[in-house]
């Protein structure tokens, strides 16, 4: 006994000892360029100057929230341009970036000493230049990750906290019809858009937040039903057609508008894709796409619905009153979502906006990210996030 107890107790010495040796901790150092390429085309970096595009509206986000301190609670950026990790080296409208670190920042310095940030260059582009080690850091369209892993890409990928969804025109004849909207919701195979075009990155959308934020996801259905699509078209009078709009320089919007056509005149609806050549007012319906700005679910979904208004109108005269009744005074239904409303009554204001079918949530999105083999610590961000430039760090290639 005293043998086997001894023979243990030198075993675990042992591999005590080779555990301490295996690998040295890692300590972050200071230095080094981080190089980043984007495939929007920012034109002014002023948080007061409208973005041209939604593309440009997100990349011009995720650079200021590099050069100012802090955010204020409306999500507009407090302080000025170089008061953030970073601060501005070189700008080259539309084309390129050079951000330095900021040694006065509050919050410590940034690791790198710059970030260098390459506009304009397209998806496949950026994977190449991953592939040959030419940039640190890019993002991936979630459909181009199961290539970018086949070519030996380091890849990241967020939570599903992006929002592809079917928004209808208010005031448009069609899209004021409650049949011709569920009609439309419950042709769409979401599954097969999710498996063949996003080549299974992201996830079916029934509802207007992600499993992982509400815990309710579950309960909003995402399964096709051509059946009582084709029932609930038929019940409309004359010859409606629906038509559809879509970002026409997005390549993933182009795809699911297209798969979207083929469902729904499989179950027997006139529909037509078109692409965004014209007023909003000519389409019945358009794609949008939502990123959650909190992983509250309430402040996200009160996020979502500022968006969307007025073709969501949650005091319309035509909608029954959003959901629940009771809400402080001084407050509107939004704000109370954002900021203090208990999560069944979440839930409820979610199934309200879903069973109207204004909006039709289609699929959930990861943010997807690029990086070379000498990016440290980098962590994913959250909703809300920005990107984490100022904490990762610079080691050698391996």
């Amino acid at each position: 006994m005293k043998l086997r107890l001894l023979l243990l107790l030198a075993a675990t010495s042992v591999l005590l000892g080779s555990v301490g040796r295996a690998e040295p901790a890692r300590r972050p150092r200071y230095g080094g360029t981080l190089r980043v390429e984007i495939g929007a085309v920012v034109n002014s970096i002023d948080p007061s100057v409208a973005a041209a595009s939604p593309e440009e509206t997100v990349a011009k986000d995720e650079i200021c929230a590099l050069l100012y301190e802090r955010r204020n609670a409306d999500g507009t950026f407090a302080g000025v341009a170089g008061s953030g990790a970073f601060r501005i080296a070189q700008w080259e409208p539309g084309k390129h970036l050079t951000l330095e670190a900021n040694p006065d920042h509050r919050g410590g310095r940034a690791f790198v000493d710059s970030v260098e940030i390459e506009m304009g260059k397209p998806a496949h582009e950026r994977l190449v230049d991953l592939e040959v080690g030419k940039t640190d850091f890019a993002e991936i369209p979630p459909e181009e990750v199961r290539r970018a892993n086949e070519g030996g890409v380091r890849v990241s990928t967020s939570q599903p906290d992006e929002l592809l969804a079917i928004v209808f025109t208010a005031g448009r004849p069609v899209a004021e019809d409650a049949h011709a909207r569920e009609a439309l919701s419950r042709s769409i195979d979401r599954s097969a858009i999710v498996n063949f075009i996003l080549q299974k990155e992201g996830e079916p959308a029934g509802g207007l937040l992600p499993q992982w934020s509400s815990g309710t996801a579950f309960l909003f259905p995402t399964a096709a039903d051509a059946a009582a699509a084709k029932s609930l078209w038929g019940q409309i009078t004359g010859s409606p057609k629906i038509v559809l709009g879509y970002d026409a320089s997005d390549p993933l919007e182009q795809s699911v508008a297209e798969r979207i056509v083929v469902n729904a005149r499989d179950a027997g609806i006139e529909i037509a894709a078109e692409t965004g050549q014209g007023a909003t007012a000519s389409y019945d319906a358009r794609l949008v796409r939502l990123r959650m700005k909190s992983p509250h679910p309430g402040t996200a979904l009160a996020s979502f619905l500022s968006a969307l208004a007025p073709d969501v109108n949650v005091n319309g005269p035509t909608e029954p009153p959003l959901p629940p009744p009771g809400v402080p005074k001084g407050m509107t239904e939004i704000e109370w979502l954002a900021t203090s409303a208990p999560a069944e009554k979440v839930y409820d204001a979610e199934r309200w906006v879903v069973n109207s079918y204004r909006v039709v949530p289609l699929i959930w999105l990861p943010r997807a990210y690029g990086l070379s083999a000498r990016v440290r610590d980098w962590i994913a961000p959250a909703p809300g996030e920005a990107w984490p430039f100022a904490d990762v760090w610079l080691g050698d290639e391996q």
